[in-house]
């Protein structure tokens, strides 16, 4: 644990999660980006769903965070909710296994997942709305908190990262990764700056819908100012 942390440990961690259903969405196309953000000076990698995190682990041994996105009718947590889910992400050799952490109903108990997680000699990771989360998650002794379900359980999604959660959890005294609306690399940078000990950037590398929108509707607006 203490190595595979340590590698992290001030770097950037991309989150190869193509747009469900989209174009670029198959396990080989996943990997390619695994390894083109590798190349680009990525450490880490945190890949969703079992054939995604098998194809990744076929081309790279580089720290992987796997996690499973479950829709269910009984719950609204959707990241890792069960035992099952844990255990078919340490077969497929994740390192650390991410799982929402936010205190809401769930199938399961925190605690089963943890332990299930621990047992498969991979590292817990608590994604955390709050710093209330991350306090709890600190209790039952998990080692990684994730700032990744902020401004995500309800209401409008703000657009800026949640900087203050990064903050909070870093002083709970454990490896806190900041992940979250990182969109320019300056945002990376005032997270470490702000306590983070390694920052996960997803969506503006690895999903080039995303970006494409965010430009086209820059571009839109500026049209609309100038025939104001």
């Amino acid at each position: 644990m203490t190595s595979i942390l340590g590698t992290l440990r001030g770097q950037l961690v991309v989150s190869c999660q193509p747009v469900p259903n989209g174009p670029l969405d198959h396990p080989d196309i996943t990997a390619a980006f695994a390894l083109a953000a590798l190349d680009g000076g990525a450490v880490g990698l945190r890949i969703e769903g079992i054939g995604n995190l098998a194809a990744v682990r076929k081309v790279t041994s580089a720290p992987v965070i796997g996690l499973m996105k479950v829709d269910r009718s009984d719950t609204a947590v959707r990241i890792t909710p069960t035992v099952a889910d844990v255990r078919a992400l340490v077969s497929e050799g994740a390192d650390i296994i991410a799982f929402d952490a936010t205190d809401r109903p769930r199938p399961e108990p925190l605690e089963a997942l943890i332990e299930a997680i621990l047992q498969g000699g991979a590292i817990p990771m608590a994604d955390c709305a709050a710093a209330a989360d991350g306090h709890r998650m600190a209790s039952l002794g998990v080692a990684v908190l994730g700032s990744t379900m902020s401004g995500y359980t309800g209401g409008t999604v703000p657009h800026a990262p949640d900087l203050a959660l990064v903050s909070a959890l870093a002083g709970l005294g454990r490896f806190t990764i900041a992940e979250g609306r990182y969109q320019r690399p300056e945002d990376a940078a005032a997270a470490i700056r702000a306590g983070a000990d390694a920052v996960v950037v997803g969506s503006a590398i690895t999903r080039p819908e995303h970006v494409t929108t965010w430009f086209a509707h820059a571009l839109r607006d500026a049209n609309a100012g100038r025939q104001a």
